[in-house]
């Protein structure tokens, strides 16, 4: 991870320029000479705020701006929101996050790069040969981003650091003094990125769901064994008595089972390459009944009053199961899916799956249609 950081810091090439071979073969050789960083230019907050809202609201990249370490944000935004909102689900504080982002800005210019110096890759510009993990997994955006701040969290008063400080902690760069250059843009893209992950009812620095304990109402599903992550259970079908939007939603949301849990994850594009398009749990019971043509609120705590209260008694195929939290605040939804079984996005690391309402711990339902 040293050779990109010193190419980018020592250069302050484009990002258009760093997929050239001249540059990558600069980054392996360790007699090039230069002074610590170069000087990024002053931030514009406001037009960094613009271009944040341009990319993550939908409406494309505001074509206008320029901003240094920014020339392509429709690439890079989506992965310093990555960072971030995997640094609010792991708890880090802000701080936290502004030293993720000035990493990688300086490792990869917020790009997951399939190359690097010696056989660093991704974001950070994490290496396999010193145990960052295997390939595909430090391609991983939110895999990245979780080695980078569990490394952190182990450095003793990291918090008391400067952001410089904290950084080279981690990375251990031939280059350590390189990161304070984007601080500015750092902070800048975390103050612009916290509202996008903010949601009505739920503070942007709450934790990700968990999974409760247990619960056995109606059929608990405590007696189909063991169900393999992300597996539909053996001889599972959706009741056939079952509402048709129901099935429809049931069906898609079976069609999401496997794909990884991302706290504030649009569920968009549960498959895709961006991670902010995978589900929480409240995302997967909204673009499932939206699939059906029916529309939910985005958050648990506010689709806890739609449609009307059923007892878990009486639970039907598409009915709405909470859990934690409280009847009137809960803190995780997931769809019953009939024979005791309910289909939920659970929590960080876990992939959306099957589980019996045994070990669901449900406390209230709402029925939508």
């Amino acid at each position: 991870m040293k050779g990109i950081a010193a190419a980018i810091g020592v250069l302050c090439l484009s990002p258009l320029l760093l997929a050239g071979t001249a540059v990558v073969a600069a980054a392996g050789d360790s007699s090039a000479t230069t002074t610590a960083s170069c000087d990024a230019g002053p931030v514009d907050t406001a037009a960094v705020q613009q271009q944040v809202a341009a990319v993550l609201g939908g409406s494309g990249v505001a074509k206008d701006l320029r901003i240094e370490g920014l020339e392509l944000p429709d690439e890079q935004i989506p992965h310093a929101r990555t960072i971030v909102a995997t640094g609010i689900t792991l708890g880090v504080p802000e701080r936290g996050q502004v030293v993720a982002l000035a990493t990688a800005i300086q490792e990869s210019r917020l790009r997951n790069l399939a190359y690097g110096d010696r056989d660093s890759l991704g974001l950070f510009q994490q290496r396999p040969s010193q145990g960052w993990g295997s390939p595909a997994q430090i391609r991983d955006p939110v895999y990245a981003s979780t080695k980078f701040y569990k490394g952190l969290l182990k450095v003793a008063g990291w918090q008391q650091m400067t952001i410089t400080q904290a950084a080279q902690a981690v990375q251990l760069s031939g280059f350590p003094d390189a990161y304070a250059q984007w601080e500015p843009l750092a902070r800048a893209l975390q103050k612009a990125i916290i509202p996008t992950l903010k949601t009505p009812g739920r503070p942007a620095g709450d934790g990700p769901d968990q999974l409760a304990d247990s619960c056995s109402p109606l059929e608990d599903g405590s007696t189909i064994g063991p169900i393999p992550e992300g597996a539909i259970p053996k001889g599972y079908v959706i009741p056939t008595d079952a509402d048709p939007r129901a099935k429809t939603a049931l069906t898609w949301a079976m069609h999401q089972l496997g794909t990884l849990y991302q706290w504030g994850g649009s569920c968009r594009a549960p498959h895709g390459r961006d991670p902010m398009g995978r589900c929480d749990c409240s995302s997967l019971t909204q673009q499932a009944y939206k699939h059906a043509g029916v529309t939910l609120t985005r958050v648990s705590q506010t689709q806890a009053h739609v449609g009307r209260a059923v007892p878990l008694s009486q639970l039907r195929p598409g009915d709405l199961v909470f859990s934690r939290g409280n009847v009137a605040s809960p803190e995780h939804v997931g769809l019953y899916a009939g024979h005791g079984l309910v289909i939920e996005a659970p929590r960080t690391g876990k992939p959306v799956r099957f589980a019996p309402l045994a070990d669901y711990a449900a406390h209230s339902a709402r029925r939508v249609l």
